[in-house]
């Protein structure tokens, strides 16, 4: 029998913010355990046999408007600034996206200005005063036409759903701007860790007060460790046994392939709304700033959630929040137990927003957890 003050399953953003703050604030003994073979969760990165720096789970695009998530990670990593960039494969060619002046000048095929941009959205939006969906949040912003060229079919190939089933927020994170800002996200401060973020986490979990644990099952070992208190990070559904029924969730198969060039793609990202099974070609070196005469790119499919599989997203529709909030009953009635991260809470959280929430329950638990 092991024990410990605190016991985290899993190791990516959540579980590794809370034991690095619980371990090196409070002096509390974390044990981490994580089923994966390696830290950081998806935000793992690895060079592979090209010597190219992969994201392994897709792209972690880092961006916070929070000066406090950013110097709390800065702590443990110097930072390579970057816009991150995308282009949007439709009616046979490459389009500015997210859509912006210019994209409105591509479909005119001719210069214009942000007031007859401003002018024709105006003409093309469908008057829709609360949307209710994904479908309703587009069309009511830009019309039919730009949300069946950039939109419609994305958003099925990405969740198996219409976005007219979709919570308002699946499309409405995606910004729509009549001026040239061309950059994907709108965050103030938009980065990658220079080194990794691997490299990151390691110096966050460097701390003789943490014991990682790889490859193992929390259910396995949860048995065999006395605690003061649980971190679980993991999926709520699996952690009751799947009690009320499995909730949904989408996964993704990535599919890389080295190139003897020097580049593929013209930016980081392509999106393929409405052609293949893949989603997007990512292409990281654009972020990453490595200079290789190789690259290495990644098709990324969208795939059903099989047990034992990876779960990526939780589905945001009504009916699978309906059951969450079933689930979330018995966690608030789980004593000595924090649901923290978007596993837990069955909510699509950027990667700044879980580091927050996991500093938010660092400052709760802190003064529960006193070293005895």
């Amino acid at each position: 029998m092991s024990s410990c003050d605190v016991l985290i399953a899993g190791c990516g953003y959540a579980g590794i913010v809370l034991a690095e703050r619980l371990a090196s604030q409070c002096g509390l003994h974390c044990i981490i355990v994580e089923r994966r073979a390696h830290i950081g969760g998806n935000s793992y990165d690895k060079h592979d046999d090209a010597g190219v720096l992969l994201h392994r789970y897709g792209p972690h695009y880092f961006r916070t408007n929070s000066d406090r998530i950013r110097d709390y990670l800065g702590q443990f990593t110097a930072w390579h600034p970057v816009e991150y960039k995308i282009l949007s494969q439709a009616e046979g060619r490459l389009w500015q996206f997210p859509i912006n002046l210019n994209t409105f000048e591509q479909l005119l095929g001719r210069p214009s200005t942000s007031e007859e941009m401003e002018r024709t959205l105006a003409e093309w939006r469908i008057p829709i005063e609360r949307p209710r969906n994904s479908e309703e949040v587009i069309v009511s912003q830009v019309g039919w036409r730009l949300y069946e060229m950039f939109f419609k079919n994305y958003t099925r190939k990405q969740w198996k759903r219409d976005p007219a089933e979709l919570d308002p927020s699946v499309c409405g994170r995606i910004p729509v701007r009549t001026n040239r800002d061309d950059r994907y996200l709108s965050e103030k401060f938009q980065a990658l860790p220079r080194e990794g973020y691997t490299a990151m986490f390691r110096r966050m979990l460097d701390h003789p007060k943490i014991e990682l644990r790889l490859g193992v099952d929390f259910r396995e070992i949860r048995p065999q460790v006395q605690c003061r208190h649980v971190i679980y990070t993991g999926m709520v559904d699996e952690y009751f046994g799947y009690s009320l029924g499995p909730l949904p969730w989408r996964s993704l198969r990535f599919e890389p392939e080295t190139l003897a060039q020097e580049w593929f793609q013209p930016v980081m990202q392509v999106n393929y709304p409405n052609e293949h099974e893949f989603t997007r070609i990512v292409e990281i070196k654009h972020a990453t700033g490595q200079k290789l005469p190789v690259t290495t790119i990644v098709r990324e499919y969208p795939a059903d959630y099989t047990p034992g599989g990876e779960a990526y997203y939780p589905i945001p529709a009504p009916d699978a929040r309906a059951l969450y909030e079933q689930y979330a009953v018995l966690a608030a009635c789980e004593e000595g137990v924090s649901f923290v991260g978007r596993l837990a809470t069955y909510r699509y959280y950027n990667m700044d927003q879980v580091v927050g929430m996991a500093l938010a329950e660092f400052e709760r638990l802190r003064p529960r957890l006193r070293p005895a």
